[in-house]
């Protein structure tokens, strides 16, 4: 193909230099020989790879020339020259494919570094797995002391656990191996928790103890907790391990959640992420991120939405309100809204009942009402809503409750791009009223995957092909698609989950559903620039673009371009935010 350049300035500088000039720095990987650096010298050049801009104007280059934190321009590697000189760092792409940094769309950044400080238990097969795992932790650890991990999924467990309830474990096994220790235990999805019989002691839960409302204590026949704590009863369990925190320091808790913090970022630049969209945050945690920034220490990008659970959330949005803080590192004009639960412990919301548990159609966990009232204090505010909305009868709801507000604040509903997160268990009908509505879609590639194998179990054959992962559906809709993690649910490594959008192959070999699938350059754009535009922030990032922000990752492997069966080997090479290498993979 014929390369264009693409640059900053909409000059054609490097027709200055003489050709030999030009072959002699087209050779030069690390030094740089021109006669001196100008205000249109770069600091940071890319070059000898293919670069997939993502952006229409210019969909693939050589070269990239970085000043600042903004890219200067994007082009040819002969073109490339007329950016170079004595100061400037090059990198040998050598072949290597350069795309936009990767946007997790949907995320917990203090969970992923949480997860980090605790029992990790993503890698279990089976709950022996999960009981050696505590067992080892409670040796370590002093009589009284709190063990606590997330990660467990009764689903993807083989053998699955005997005895069960529901398909759930007992705590049994778990009380025996922890008589001495408390014992809580969050789900992969974090819609439901696991405790021993210490825990349940501490947190008062008896055969008496009613299920909340949003919740559910799970029971054997005998109507004696199991140790399962469904949606919002899993805070019965969470408000005892809570008070057992009281006794630190405001010093050592802040101590340990900026270590968290710290630790989630260096696993997400390690992954090729640059920007992380933070689904549902505090005030606290919002001045955090604002310490850390100030300090220099959080150069990830952050996108948070507010937590909608905040009491006083009416007062508190004109107050958070942040737009590109700290050389656009911090954006706060979103709020996270909660509808339903997770299909994993059965506590998506939907239209008719789970068939692996007739009666059961989920769980409504905020009344509707109430996030009719969040609604209307966003477009009052010209914040965003994203509103978790897993279950068919959830996501329903929720464009109902988007249609009333937008026509009755049609000024303030102009171009407010609210967001259903997860969108994953949709009726075909309600699939172009996105599209209508503008809303956009923020969906997690890697569940079709992970939880595809037993996504059938719950839903049967016909409704998980008619309802399921509508990637492709939506797309063909007009809506527009984001993709993520749903970190610490899932690794945050964005590889697995757009091999979940372009590809599907499950563990058992199977695709879920092979009409879904979206093409390579879809997978691409739902990872950064339609993500970019869901937080209303194209125009700074989700491309290599001349003037946007220099968030770029080099991979391994051309994603675009190898086998299916060679995408989940591809790494990440290096990672680039504002112009700054932030992560280079160590050996092979």
């Amino acid at each position: 193909m014929s390369l264009q350049r693409h640059s900053f300035f909409g000059i054609r500088l490097s027709s200055f230099l003489p050709s030999a000039a030009s072959a002699t720095l087209a050779l030069a990987v690390s030094a740089c020989t021109t006669a001196g650096d100008t205000e249109d010298t770069a600091d940071l050049v890319l070059r000898g790879g293919r670069v997939v801009t993502v952006d229409a104007a210019l969909p693939e280059a050589q070269a990239i020339a970085i000043r600042g934190d903004r890219i200067l321009f994007v082009g040819s590697d002969s073109e490339v020259d007329a950016y170079t000189g004595r100061g400037t760092e090059v990198i040998d792409l050598a072949g290597r494919l350069a795309i936009p940094g990767f946007i997790e769309g949907h995320g917990h950044l203090m969970g992923l570094g949480q997860s980090r400080l605790q029992l990790d238990l993503m890698a279990t097969a089976s709950y022996q797995d999960l009981i050696d795992l505590v067992a080892e932790a409670v040796a370590g650890a002093q009589p009284g002391e709190w063990i606590v991990g997330r990660g467990w999924h009764q689903s993807k467990w083989d053998p699955a656990p005997d005895p069960s309830v529901r398909g759930f474990q007992t705590h049994d096994a778990l009380s025996e191996v922890s008589p001495d220790n408390p014992v809580f235990l969050r789900h992969a999805s974090g819609h439901a928790s696991f405790a021993n019989a210490m825990a349940m002691e501490l947190a008062g839960v008896t055969a008496d103890t009613p299920d909340p409302d949003g919740g559910e204590i799970i029971r054997d026949e005998a109507g004696q907790p199991t140790g399962i704590f469904v949606e919002t009863a899993s805070a019965l369990v969470g408000a005892a391990y809570g008070a057992s925190r009281d006794s630190m320091t405001t010093e050592d808790l802040q101590a340990e959640r900026m270590r968290a913090l710290l630790l989630a970022q260096e696993e997400a630049f390690s992954k090729g992420v640059t920007s992380f969209q933070d689904a549902g945050v505090g005030v606290q945690t919002l001045e955090m991120y604002r310490k850390a920034i100030d300090d220099g220490d959080l150069k990830l990008r952050v996108w948070a939405m507010v937590s909608a659970s905040l009491p006083n959330l009416a007062e508190v949005l004109p107050a958070v309100r942040e737009v590109g803080y700290g050389e656009s590192r911090l954006t706060v004009r979103a709020i996270k809204a909660y509808s339903d639960g997770a299909l994993g412990p059965r506590g998506a919301w939907l239209l008719d009942p789970y068939d692996d548990d007739p009666g059961n159609t989920g769980h409504n966990t905020v009344p509707l009402e109430d996030i009719e009232a969040v609604v209307r204090l966003a477009l009052q505010h010209e914040y965003q809503v994203c509103t978790h909305a897993i279950g068919d009868r959830a996501n329903q709801a929720v464009l109902d409750i988007y249609a009333a507000a937008f026509a009755e604040m049609p000024d303030a509903a102009e171009d407010v791009r609210f967001r259903i997160e997860h969108s994953q268990i949709v009726d075909p009908l309600d699939v172009p009223r996105f599209a209508d509505l503008g809303v956009v879609a923020a969906m997690q590639g890697i569940h079709a995957i992970s939880d595809g194998p037993w996504t059938p179990d719950r839903l049967g054959e016909q409704r998980t092909l008619n309802r399921a992962f509508q990637f492709r559906g939506f797309i063909d809709a007009g809506v527009t698609v984001m993709n993520g993690t749903d970190t610490p649910v899932e690794d945050v490594n964005p590889i697995p989950s757009y091999y979940g959008t372009v590809v599907g192959r499950m563990n058992n070999g199977e695709v879920l559903n092979p009409n879904q699938l979206m093409t390579r350059m879809e997978g691409l754009e739902a990872y950064t620039i339609n993500a970019a535009y869901g937080a209303h922030e194209e125009f700074s990032k989700g491309s290599i673009t001349p003037g946007k922000l220099a968030d770029i990752v080099i991979l391994s492997q051309d994603i675009l371009e190898i086998p299916d069966d060679q995408i989940l080997d591809t790494r990440v090479d290096v990672t680039i935010v504002g112009g700054e290498v932030v992560f280079t993979r160590q050996g092979g």
